[in-house]
């Protein structure tokens, strides 16, 4: 059974406890050695990693075009439109996102007024040429990964985009992976998983083109190759556990709230079982109401024995004094998914500080952000969300500035430039500025 708090009751350290992650030093050993494996050895260390973690004997690591058609097509046509509708969502969101370049010509008195000429400063917007995007797969697979990773790489513009994921016992893909990578327009496919998939990505193989950034999510041992590879390869993001906070309001609560509030929580205690679902509420009677309703759901769930692990271990009922106390609660905790159940939605956002993506009011699950309403759901965990966001098209872009000055305004910006660097104690720097002045003055 889920643990009900009431604040003030127990030590802070109980309302704001994380659950453990795996040991730490040992998945770290055990990711290295991999990684430097599938460095020196390239396709034989992922052929024999493939076989030994995902029990499948491969032929082949990249998914051929022809294949990658016929194990769309089995999705069927039903899933396809569905995977088009969300796709059509995903990429009118994010094509709000693409963000262009500036120039800006001439210089700037202390009043803001142009005074000089022969200036030109800029920013470029490029993107990057190759991206990689770890879809998971295991205990489940997730087409809505694929739709949320490419969308954004394609809408930056990527040069390639190339996607990994664990091949099933028989080495396919699952056939809504590979719908949706249609949908989705990403270039090439490969069956990998785990680790040895991320070092091949960062390090590049015989079969597996090295790319320029990570993106997606991933169990421990994912994340762990993400955070070790970082430096050789950009990354979106260590992802951690998923998590869900809900903030309920009982003066608003329509007859329903305890089934609903339940079915939420438990949506992200099925995906494993470090997941982390957590309910806020000034309602104690909401709060039991709830408390009872996960007893009745779980056993209904096909990933019951997840779910249930998940809620005991980590899932919490916090009851507190009002809803701005609970805001509070959610800030500090920086939530993945922040559901704000309550009457005025809106009029509360503006208190949320911290959270990767935020669902307003009663009628607004969190699974609809999933799979369906455009926002990514590709977000930061573990309290990250405050110094970090969900991924975007900026993730998948990078900027360049530059600078031209014409001879005569070279020429008046010389002396600062001289002064700024000798106040530093770099001569040289203040000979290459003052060595645009005169031809043959001594600088």
């Amino acid at each position: 059974m889920i643990k009900l708090l009431k604040y003030g009751d127990v030590p802070d350290e109980e309302i704001f406890a994380r659950g453990v992650e795996a040991a730490a030093a040992q998945v770290s050993a055990a990711v290295a050695e991999i990684l430097s494996a599938v460095r020196r050895e390239g396709d034989a260390a992922l052929l024999r990693y493939e076989e030994k973690f995902d029990g499948v004997k491969l032929a082949a690591l990249e998914v051929p075009t022809e294949e990658r058609r016929r194990g769309a097509e089995e999705a069927g046509p039903e899933f396809t439109a569905l995977l088009e509708r969300a796709a059509a969502n995903i990429r009118r969101f994010h094509q709000r996102q693409v963000r262009n370049g500036f120039i800006l010509t001439g210089s700037l008195s202390p009043h803001g007024l142009a005074e000089e000429g022969g200036i030109v400063l800029g920013q470029r917007v490029i993107p990057l040429d190759r991206v990689g995007l770890y879809v998971p797969g295991g205990t489940a697979s997730y087409p809505s990964t694929v739709l949320m990773d490419a969308i954004p790489a394609k809408t930056a513009g990527c040069g390639e985009v190339v996607m990994v994921t664990p091949p099933r016992k028989d080495g396919t893909i699952a056939p809504a992976i590979l719908a949706a990578a249609e949908a989705a327009g990403v270039d090439r496919v490969f069956r990998l998983g785990g680790a040895q998939a991320v070092a091949a990505l960062a390090f590049g193989t015989e079969s597996v083109p090295r790319v320029d950034k990570i993106v997606g999510p991933g169990n421990v041992y994912v994340a762990e190759a993400k955070r070790q590879v970082f430096g050789a390869v950009a990354i979106d993001m260590i992802a951690g556990p998923s998590e869900i906070l809900i903030v309920a309001e009982g003066s608003s609560q329509p007859r329903e709230a305890p089934r609903w509030l339940a079915a939420d929580l438990l949506s992200q205690a099925e995906h494993d079982r470090m997941a982390s679902a957590v309910l806020v509420t000034d309602s104690m009677e909401l709060a039991q109401a709830v408390r009872d309703e996960l007893e009745v759901q779980i056993p209904r769930l096909d990933r019951a024995e997840i779910a249930r692990a998940s809620i005991e271990n980590n899932g919490k009922i916090i009851v507190v004094g009002d809803i701005a106390h609970a805001l509070d609660i959610s800030n500090a905790l920086a939530p993945e998914h922040l559901e704000l159940c309550v009457e005025a939605p809106f009029a509360w956002l503006g208190r949320v500080r911290h959270a990767g993506s935020v669902f307003l009011g009663w009628h607004c699950p969190e699974a609809l952000g999933d799979y369906y309403a455009g926002p990514n759901h590709t977000l930061p965990t573990s309290g990250t969300a405050r110094f970090s966001s969900p991924l975007s098209v900026d993730d998948f872009v990078k900027k360049s500035q530059y600078t031209y000055y014409a001879p005569e305004a070279m020429r008046r910006a010389a002396p600062d430039v001289a002064a700024f660097a000798r106040a530093e104690g770099l001569t040289g720097h203040a000979k290459s500025a003052l060595a645009r002045l005169a031809e043959t003055e001594e600088v």
